[in-house]
């Protein structure tokens, strides 16, 4: 059942995305050769508890940590450890809150020093292809206008559009209705209505789109083992797309 927001709904869930936001900027500054992803994770928690958050994913269907960090080939639900970032790596940085009863849940994949103009591509294209979904989050459009969109602009500039992971709606839960598929046809799926709240987080593969589950439970990663990019936005549904996630900040944070 899809549920319908508030307007002072939404603006709760603003404020946990924007912290989300704020969160993924902290963490991007000590985003660099060396450090190790679970230092990451230790970084996103204490920042997500000091301004009176709790983290979204620690303990939500037994994840061990407050960040799914996803280096390279994994897509995403990469469990934080002792691995090293190295220079060239691309790292997916997927982040959650639980504040004031309603769940922030975005995603930003950054890079490790220099990395492959291809692989940079990937990631602009990714970046660039969540854009293009979000234009089309609007009520009186369907799911399918979202889902096309992303698929198009993928596929178009010669990477593939994962399949067994999907965007969704936000709110009191985590993952609530509608599922949001980054592939589809437009006009099909649930209609937008004004106060949906939606997540739209392409995972877009430089290869093939097939992926394979990891032992751990958690990880996905690329089949060929080819790199793999994840941005994913918070979005309200009016007229236009009201984003709630704000990339700004963790731009200026890294770019500073």
């Amino acid at each position: 059942m899809i549920s319908l927001k508030t307007k002072e709904e939404i603006e709760l869930l603003r404020e946990n995305n924007l912290l989300v936001s704020a969160t993924l900027a902290e963490v991007g500054k000590h985003i660099r050769p060396g450090i190790t992803t679970l230092e990451l994770d230790q970084i996103a928690e204490a920042f997500i508890r000091s301004h009176g958050a709790v983290p979204g994913f620690l303990g939500y269907g037994g994840f061990p940590n407050t960040l799914c960090i996803s280096v390279n080939e994994n897509v995403v639900h990469g469990i934080p450890s002792d691995y090293a970032l190295r220079e060239g790596d691309i790292v997916s940085v997927d982040c959650g809150t639980v504040m004031k009863g309603f769940y922030g849940d975005s995603a930003y994949t950054f890079a490790v020093g220099k990395i492959d103009p291809e692989v940079q591509r990937l990631l602009d294209v990714t970046k660039e292809a969540l854009y293009k979904g979000v234009a089309q989050a609007k009520a009186g459009n369907r799911v399918g206008d979202i889902s096309a969109a992303v698929q198009e602009h993928a596929e178009k500039n010669g990477f593939s559009v994962v399949r067994e992971l999907v965007g969704h709606g936000l709110g009191r839960k985590m993952h609530e209705d509608p599922e949001v598929p980054n592939y589809g046809a437009r006009g099909r799926g649930p209609l937008l209505k004004e106060g949906m709240v939606i997540c739209i987080e392409p995972m877009i593969n430089m290869g093939a789109k097939q992926v394979v589950f990891e032992g751990d439970g958690w990880t996905v990663r690329t089949r060929d083992r080819k790199p793999s990019a994840h941005f994913e936005f918070a979005v309200a549904i009016g007229r236009e797309a009201d984003v709630l996630t704000d990339f700004g900040i963790i731009e200026n944070a890294i770019n500073a």
